[in-house]
């Protein structure tokens, strides 16, 4: 795939206006709190697996008007975890297999796989376990991204989003994770959520942010060209006077928005020559950024990005966020 993108000096400053609602805080503490309404409901079973250097359980608890979402626990066996990872999951894509989500254990860190409701039904390397019991009858197309997209108070994403959110209060509730030791990570989809959840939160330690998808709506629909956001730009080809609601919805779930409200310190990627998370809307949503901020750009890369290379980055940022908070507590000499 050549390059279509701004180039890469523009792409360094590029940082578009923001068409916020009005009321964008209102509707999210608003969410919020009906959502904090429900109780969490942790229930938790040990899982028996092959994996010595490990324990798992398998998670359930009330994400969205209550409704069971999954999740995988997975921790180190002979240590106290330094801290513990959330981890969202890519479009289409479902928990997996708890043998797929060893990395942050193997380091040291417990890390919580949360099942994306709705999705992992047609993804082979990834299945899921939770279902959506929620839908409209208004129009969409295939696919999740105009589930419900008439208005923000139906649209998936703003359930997802409050998984997410309770996703990490499961995390504090997990034996033996040191309170404010909560990373948030993922990409593509994984990365959007990790973004939202940052904006929502102000209890995280770190934010591990890679091609992230929902951020920068207007320009995605122009110039993506592969993954999730031509679901939009069908419904609106079949029914053109649907644009104003539609765009209306997008403008409470943008990353942008998130990113302005975000106080944590962020990781993020991005590649170049990306058609389904575009380059230029991976930096929008981080020169929107509030928090400190890094980009580790991959030029040659499509939506992979730096797949195993930019995993070793975001565990050289935990050994140094580790050794930092052990030297805090004087537990370095």
């Amino acid at each position: 795939m050549p390059l279509f993108d701004l180039p890469l000096t523009e792409l360094r400053a590029y940082r578009p206006d923001r068409d916020e609602p009005a009321d964008f805080d209102d509707f999210w503490r608003g969410t919020l709190d009906t959502a904090a309404a429900v109780p969490l409901d942790v229930r938790a079973h040990p899982v028996d697996t092959p994996l010595t250097g490990v324990t798992v359980e398998d998670v359930r608890f009330a994400g969205w008007n209550g409704d069971p979402v999954h999740a995988w626990y997975i921790a180190p066996r002979h240590t106290t975890p330094l801290g513990c990872v959330v981890t969202y999951i890519g479009y289409h894509g479902g928990r997996g297999l708890p043998h797929q989500h060893l990395v942050w254990p193997t380091a040291g860190w417990a890390t919580l796989v949360m099942d994306s409701r709705g999705q992992g039904g047609s993804s082979t390397s990834s299945p899921g376990a939770t279902g959506d019991p929620h839908g409209t009858d208004d129009p969409q197309a295939p696919g999740m991204m105009t589930k419900g997209i008439l208005s923000p108070e139906t649209y998936y994403y703003r359930r997802l989003f409050v998984d997410a959110v309770r996703a990490v209060d499961v995390a504090t509730t997990r034996q033996g994770v040191p309170p404010g030791r909560i990373v948030v990570c993922g990409g593509s989809q994984g990365g959007g959520i990790a973004q939202a959840v940052a904006g929502l939160r102000d209890d995280l330690l770190a934010a591990f942010i890679d091609v992230p998808f929902l951020t920068h709506f207007r320009r995605a629909l122009d110039i993506a060209s592969t993954g999730p956001y031509p679901e939009i730009v069908r419904l609106l080809a079949a029914r053109r006077d649907l644009e104003e609601p539609v765009m209306r919805t997008l403008s409470y779930f943008d990353g942008m928005h998130f990113a302005a409200r975000a106080r944590t310190a962020a990781l993020y990627s991005v590649a170049l020559r990306d058609t389904t998370c575009p380059p230029s809307t991976v930096f929008a949503g981080y020169h929107h950024w509030a928090g400190d901020k890094e980009i580790d750009v991959w030029p040659w890369n499509e939506h992979e990005g730096g797949q195993g290379h930019q995993v070793e980055r975001q565990l050289a940022r935990l050994r140094q966020m580790a050794d930092g908070v052990a030297e805090r507590l004087g537990l370095r000499p």
